[in-house]
């Protein structure tokens, strides 16, 4: 079987951080987020990385992982942009942002014929996520048996606003039985000044318990997710193209595969802290974070 490959979606704006945060600098020589995630990854027996990007990011990239990762892992790009017809839709829509993050992962459909697990460039996940999957990558996956890597909501928040997290209902069996995007799940204190976790939709605001699984977009699928999401996508479009937030996201094509009795999607739990870099606050509890991890032995000084 050959070596499963890394995908990682980098071609968000960072709207709400305020710079280009797939290339800032996290670790003592400049190391950034996603440079952690490729360490782990290539620890884990991955055998290519593959970047989801925009086109007018390339150059930047490229300098900033082409040469340090030559010799480690296999490196490409695919790219992702308004072009709705090699999708399957002959239309075109003016849009501001790109269509979401299933979208991002059909990009990579002619680059990518193995195994393949997705990550977020700014979320950083830790070894014993990396570990797990690529264990199931290269043992488990297949067509109909597909995972994700589950996380404590409550360990995954930030202090400085919402966020956006896919929950998970987790059978008995621990598989997905369902997961829904939420996008705006944050904190606020009760009346007692209790701080609970609370995500909000059309206006109200709904309680969401801490031990909540969910989905930081670590998902480990096959080449046939690709199928589905093609298949999904130009209904997607009919059905929402004249609304210019719409996102086509990703745990819409696992649930609809779940429902319809395609595959199960085993939820790989681990009881590790995720940080991540949603806003620039954020940055030196991240890089605080990374340091505690290198003092531990976790990781070295320099990574390449």
């Amino acid at each position: 079987m050959s070596k499963p490959t890394l995908l990682v979606l980098a071609a968000g704006m960072a709207s709400r951080y305020g710079s280009l945060k797939q290339v800032d600098s996290f670790g003592p020589h400049g190391e950034t987020i996603i440079d952690y995630s490729i360490y782990d990854a290539i620890n884990a027996g991955f055998g290519k990385v593959v970047f989801i990007i925009r086109k007018e990011f390339e150059a930047t990239m490229r300098d900033k992982f082409d040469e340090k990762l030559k010799g480690k892992i296999e490196v490409d790009y695919a790219f992702q942009d308004f072009d709705l017809r090699k999708f399957g839709v002959d239309k075109d829509i003016v849009r501001e942002k790109p269509w979401g993050t299933a979208h991002a992962v059909m990009s990579a459909k002619d680059i990518i014929h193995e195994p393949f697990c997705v990550i977020n460039a700014d979320d950083f996940y830790g070894t014993d996520a990396f570990q797990k999957m690529g264990q199931f990558l290269t043992s488990e996956v297949s067509d109909t048996h597909m995972s994700l890597i589950g996380f404590k909501v409550g360990n995954t928040l930030s202090d400085y606003g919402y966020v956006s997290r896919g929950v998970c209902e987790v059978s008995d069996e621990g598989n997905m039985a369902s997961v829904i995007e939420r996008t705006n799940i944050f904190y606020v204190s009760d009346e007692a000044g209790n701080r609970k976790i609370v995500y909000e939709e059309n206006g109200v605001q709904y309680d969401l318990d801490a031990e909540s699984r969910v989905s930081m977009n670590f998902w480990g699928f096959t080449p046939k997710i690709f199928e589905i999401a093609l298949d999904m996508f130009p209904k997607f479009v009919e059905e929402n193209g004249d609304n210019p937030k719409s996102e086509f996201f990703i745990p819409s094509v696992p649930d609809y595969m779940v429902r319809q009795g395609l595959a199960d999607f085993k939820v790989i739990p681990t009881s590790a802290k995720w940080f991540g870099v949603t806003y620039k606050e954020d940055k030196p509890i991240v890089q605080e974070s990374i340091s505690a991890l290198i003092e531990n032995g976790t990781y070295p000084t320099k990574l390449f």
